[in-house]
């Protein structure tokens, strides 16, 4: 004897409505926690911001003994070693994904994948002792021939001139191995959905792997490759132990990249311990600088990626 088919239709709806609340509740959480952290913090540096006024952000003079605070120099630094950082990263990182995904043969792949991602596992504070201990001392020769061959060039003097081992431009080279292996992996994952019939009909069309790559992978990544870029910028902006340890600490603005620096993060993670008050305060403050500039990024990434997403919808 048959039996009748369970009506599942009822239970289906209950569960599908609670993890629609779950996932709400979920996102609305997070929300709320960044918030109360944006509060609690921007109530802490109130008094660095009230006393500091906009020379908080426009000044370059940083004394606490005299209590004036200018953080001017400190977000120079951290937005120049940032970008160091991707100017070295991107392009190998953007090279490493398409090797991945489109040179290395399919039994190569995993292993490519693993030892890539491998970077991503590794503390900062690694990578920080490593650079103050082996490449700090080694990279100054090769910054001193620099600023030796270019010595009388106006622009580039300025920009590669007298050479520190602890300087903007060993940060960002430690920045661009720590944001490599993320770069890389979004990126990898973004240029995996390309779709296969494009590709395959830009080899009907008699193209090579490098044309297909430009004409098709390229375009319909783009957006996601420039969402992986910022999301790396983010990581670069935020990072503390490893720059604190090779950017010099020396708060000041110029624009030799191989002079000694400092930034956000490192500033507060060394002068933490000796402060109290106002001093405390502008440090704090220091710190919501770089919780706004951080989301800012990453709002920025996630607009890209989602106007990315609706021409291809609409492709």
């Amino acid at each position: 004897m048959a039996t009748a088919p369970l009506d599942l239709t009822g239970r289906s709806q209950t569960a599908d409505r609670s993890f629609r609340w779950a996932a709400a509740l979920a996102g609305f959480l997070v929300l709320v926690i960044l918030g109360l952290i944006a509060f609690t913090m921007t109530t802490r540096a109130w008094p660095a911001f009230r006393d500091q006024g906009w020379s908080f952000f426009t000044s370059d003079e940083w004394a606490p003994a005299e209590g004036r605070f200018g953080g001017l120099t400190f977000i120079y630094g951290t937005v120049v070693s940032s970008a160091i950082a991707l100017v070295l990263a991107v392009p190998v990182s953007i090279g490493i994904a398409l090797f991945i995904t489109q040179v290395v043969p399919n039994r190569f792949r995993k292993p490519c994948v693993y030892v890539v991602d491998l970077l991503a596992v590794i503390p900062s504070v690694v990578f920080g002792l490593w650079g103050i201990s082996v490449l700090a001392p080694w990279i100054k020769e090769r910054y001193d021939t620099v600023a030796d061959a270019v010595d009388g060039v106006p622009v580039l003097q300025s920009l590669f001139g007298q050479a520190s081992g602890r300087s903007f431009f060993t940060a960002g080279i430690i920045l661009a191995i720590m944001i490599t292996p993320i770069i890389s992996s979004l990126a990898r994952e973004v240029v995996d959905t390309t779709p296969p019939g494009e590709m395959e009909a830009a080899y009907g069309l008699g193209a090579t792997r490098w044309e297909m790559i430009r004409g098709a992978v390229i375009p319909h990544s783009k957006g996601g490759l420039v969402g992986a870029v910022m999301l790396g910028l983010g990581r670069a902006m935020g990072e503390t132990i490893a720059v604190a340890l090779v950017i010099g600490s020396s708060a000041q603005l110029t624009s030799n990249l191989f002079a000694s620096g400092d930034s956000m993060p490192s500033v507060i993670a060394n002068q933490w311990g000796e402060a109290d008050g106002t001093f405390k305060a502008a440090l704090i403050g220091l710190a919501v600088t770089l919780f706004v500039m951080t989301i800012l990024v990453n709002m920025a990434a996630t607009t890209v990626v989602q106007r990315s997403m609706r021409k291809s919808r609409g492709a």
